[in-house]
């Protein structure tokens, strides 16, 4: 186990290149790392029923989510021999094409980064309570069903 305390994993918007770019950059000097592994998770520009989705708002309830995020985290640190990790989620109004989901992390060895990471991601999906609306081009809306 790495924390025993929740962190706050929530970004208000979309998760920017230099913000990723920087989580990744701090960890360039640490030599007992021999892997790392990113997902970015990306508002996809749908098109349901006829209607092209042109954002996702996210919202969440926060303090559960922020604990089942830390107990996934912790569970991932239990399960794989990591070095680090990041997991950030937007909240607010997210645009087709940017990010909205940030998951990184860092192992001594390549293979675990591609298990921990699946594990995380496949968790995240299952066990957090963060919901997405999806805004049509025409301001129409429906709640997003997890793919």
């Amino acid at each position: 186990m790495k924390d025993n305390k929740p962190k706050n994993v929530f970004k208000e918007g979309p998760i920017s290149s230099e913000f990723i770019g920087h989580s990744i950059y701090k960890h360039q000097t640490k030599t007992s790392i021999g892997a790392h592994n990113i997902f970015l998770g990306q508002v996809r520009a749908d098109i349901i029923d006829g209607k092209p989705v042109s954002a996702i708002e996210y919202t969440a309830y926060e303090d559960m989510a922020n604990q089942k995020f830390h107990d996934i985290r912790e569970s991932a640190f239990e399960r794989f021999e990591l070095t680090c990790m990041h997991i950030y989620h937007s909240l607010g109004t997210v645009k087709a094409g940017e990010i909205c989901l940030f998951v990184f992390v860092s192992s001594p060895r390549r293979k675990v980064v591609f298990e921990a990471l699946e594990y995380i991601v496949e968790a995240i999906k299952a066990e957090v309570p963060v919901f997405g609306k999806e805004i049509f081009e025409d301001q129409s809306h429906q709640w997003k069903v997890n793919s």
